[in-house]
């Protein structure tokens, strides 16, 4: 009978310990998706080319929801980079609404934007990577294609630069002019 009870009390002791556990760690997951919102609603108000107030931000487990209305792609795109770029944040469902139908003129912003990101983040990466001359090497980027140029120290080399650069988000396809250096 003493075992018994014991046993009884021990098993309600783990599961009242493991319920508050997972009391405490909803708390804090709430707290940080509250946290997160809070910036992301802030980065959109302080951003002067969105009307922050058409956009809604909800935030479940670091995941951050956009919806609501802008008035074009370059500005859906631009609420969702910003709001991205927060610390903490894992990911972007960006549901915004755009009102107008894109003139061309935007899309072509867009791609534009989107080019010169690319550019840069290959750059640096290319910067980054020890065993590949980044500064030797010259970067452009026209509508997603990557063109690389410039010097290299071996055709190993010469392949991770074209690898790095295949492998950065939206980019389609790398034009490869890299040239191994003559020893």
């Amino acid at each position: 009978m003493k075992n018994s009870i014991r046993s009884i009390v021990t098993v309600t002791l783990l599961t009242l310990g493991s319920t508050a556990a997972y009391a405490d760690n909803t708390w804090e997951d709430r707290s940080k998706d509250a946290w997160l919102d809070g910036k992301a609603e802030s980065t959109l108000l302080f951003n002067g080319n969105l009307n922050s107030f058409d956009i809604n931000t909800d935030v479940q487990s670091g995941v951050v929801i956009l919806t609501g209305k802008v008035d074009s792609e370059v500005d859906k795109a631009l609420a969702g980079e910003l709001v991205e770029s927060l610390e903490g944040v894992k990911s972007v469902e960006n549901k915004l609404t755009v009102l107008e139908k894109d003139n061309g003129e935007d899309a072509q912003i867009l791609v534009s934007l989107t080019d010169s990101k690319v550019e840069a983040v290959v750059k640096t990466k290319l910067l980054l990577e020890s065993e590949v001359s980044g500064t030797n090497i010259e970067v452009e980027v026209e509508n997603g294609v990557v063109t690389l140029m410039g010097e290299v120290d071996s055709d190993s080399a010469k392949e991770l630069a074209v690898a790095i650069a295949t492998n950065t988000k939206d980019v389609k396809s790398v034009i490869n002019k890299l040239e191994v250096a003559l020893s």
